[in-house]
């Protein structure tokens, strides 16, 4: 889930100036039993020059003033990520279906290096493993991200399917600290072991020496990135021959698609891939192109009905089927014919697309039967002087100017930011005991600005300017036939739109006899359907079905 709206970042802890040399030889000692110690390397301060400066002798009345005055910044003052693996290990144990499950939460970095062997990053994870017998028949590892681009794994992490979880209620904004994290009922650590990835500049991941961030910051550079990292993840704790799943969210799923690919031809085969939210063709946002009005219809129509601007249909899985049927003919062809559709089809059109969406015929005419998602936004309940979600559009705000063009923020985003960010930083430090003079960032500054979208697909001569990472999961499902991809959607989410998923995963121009690998399940919430608790256990119920069918 992005979250470039997060301008201001917290940081977990700050050490005292005098106390940093000691906490990072902790912090940076691994503890994993997988691979042999390694303390980072201990330096310290060299003594200050002389202040060199001209003009007249001020006289220094203090040792204090002295120091202000004189003392520079030492290498061991920056806050850099370790070079040196760390890792953080600490043991609990839940209960998931009336069963006490112990596992093992390890806190650290896996350093990627480039083909020469050179480190140039370190990305930051929170693994779950399950204790379990030795000689028992290898455990599945699932690996999660959110999206953004630039975003941490934090929403996965803390809201979803690990042994803890903040808990919130459906479509109402959570309160303030202390924020109602506990042990998660819900938890996947039963069925599989779980490893919460941050893309490099978001969360503690960070690149490293005179690598710049922009190196990471792209759709082919992430995929690189995310394969590294996995694959040293396997490899340090020898999961080569354990099940393997993919659980992405939002531009996590276009990072899945062109992943699964990537590793697979490195040697390294899956058994799934959960695709949550998910957007894999970026190309139908171009501006003047058709298909995003004809993809956001069926969401405006649940969104309506949800709010009581259309009458409620009796059974909203019908009435949707039927919003699709209508938005794949007769309003896609209406809008094929710009202007020159007749009086009488823009009238037609726009009675039958109000009917759907509530927003008037009038409106819709004066936007060409185009309506921009922020437009939707803002118009629907402009009469109560309210605006909607863009990640769930259940939720509902109050902009300064009722008359704007668009919504001031997102409401469904504010509604939890606050209690994930302060979780997430309570929980790594307290729980797992992970301790850093970094800054911990919820959204990387400027990845997503900075995005380089184009794309090499598979078996494609030059990279596209727009990314469409549907062909490369629909190349990975026809070189290995076994992958399982499920599609998760929320009948509410606005950022990521159901139809729009479905019209993704039906171009990856799949045989009859692969099309079943591939499902789809929807649930009555947004974007993060885990902030719906009876969602969520649906999901999870979901979720658990596929793991034991992909690995029989």
């Amino acid at each position: 889930m992005s979250r470039s709206r997060i301008a201001v970042l917290t940081g977990i802890s700050f050490l005292a100036l005098a106390g940093i040399a000691a906490a990072q030889s902790t912090a940076d000692r691994p503890m994993t039993q997988e691979r042999p110690a390694s303390a980072a390397v201990s330096r310290r301060d060299q003594p200050d020059e002389p202040l060199q400066q001209s003009g007249p002798v001020v006289e220094r009345r203090s040792s204090r003033g002295a120091e202000a005055s004189e003392r520079r910044i030492a290498d061991t003052d920056v806050a850099t990520a370790p070079v040196a693996e760390v890792a953080r290990v600490t043991r609990h144990s839940v209960s998931v279906g009336g069963k006490s499950v112990a596992y093992t939460a390890t806190a650290g970095t896996l350093t990627i290096r480039d083909d020469d062997g050179k480190p140039i990053a370190s990305m930051f994870y929170v693994a779950y493993t399950a204790d379990g017998m030795k000689g028992a028949a290898p455990r599945p590892v699932t690996f999660f991200y959110n999206g953004g681009p630039g975003s941490a794994s934090m929403w996965l992490h803390m809201g979803s399917f690990a042994p803890v979880r903040v808990k919130t209620p459906n479509a109402q904004y959570v309160g303030p600290a202390p924020f109602p994290l506990g042990p998660n009922p819900d938890s996947l650590i039963d069925k599989t072991d779980m490893v919460f990835l941050d893309a490099i500049g978001a969360g503690y991941s960070r690149p490293l020496g005179d690598t710049k961030g922009e190196k990471f910051w792209g759709v082919d550079e992430d995929i690189d990135a995310f394969a590294r990292g996995i694959t040293r993840y396997v490899t340090v704790n020898h999961r080569w021959n354990s099940p393997k799943f993919l659980f992405g969210e939002s531009y996590g799923t276009t990072r899945s698609a062109g992943l699964v690919y990537a590793l697979q031809q490195q040697g390294m085969q899956f058994n799934g891939v959960f695709l949550l939210s998910s957007i894999l063709n970026y190309g139908i946002r171009d501006a003047g192109f058709d298909q995003i009005y004809v993809t956001y219809l069926p969401s405006y129509a649940a969104t309506a009905a949800y709010h009581h601007k259309i009458p409620q249909p009796a059974n909203l899985d019908g009435f949707l089927q039927e919003v699709r049927a209508w938005a794949r003919g007769p309003y896609q062809a209406a809008l094929a014919k710009g202007h020159d559709i007749s009086d009488a089809e823009l009238d037609a059109t726009a009675r039958q697309m109000s009917a759907y969406t509530g927003i008037s015929v009038d409106y819709l005419k004066r936007v060409n039967l185009r309506l921009d998602l922020s437009r939707f936004r803002k118009e629907l309940l402009r009469d109560q002087r309210r605006t909607l979600g863009r990640y769930d559009s259940r939720y509902t705000g109050f902009d300064a100017d009722a008359a704007g063009e668009g919504p001031e923020y997102d409401p469904s985003d504010v509604a939890v930011s606050g209690a994930f960010i302060g979780a997430v930083h309570d929980y790594l430090e307290r729980d797992l005991g992970y301790q850093t003079n970094m800054t911990y960032r919820p959204s990387g500054q400027g990845i997503n600005m900075g995005w380089n979208w184009k794309h090499k697909a598979p078996g494609a001569r030059f990279a596209s300017s727009v990314a469409d990472t549907a062909q490369d999961l629909g190349a990975a499902i026809r070189q290995n036939p076994h992958l399982h991809v499920y599609s998760l959607n929320g009948v509410y989410d606005m950022a990521t739109p159901f139809f729009g998923t479905e019209y993704d995963l039906s171009h990856m121009w799949l045989e009859p006899s692969l099309r079943g690998n591939v499902r789809f399940a929807y649930y009555p919430s947004g974007h993060m359907v885990y902030l719906n608790p009876d969602a969520f256990r649906a999901m999870r119920a979901d979720v658990a079905r596929m793991i034991d069918e992909a690995t029989r």
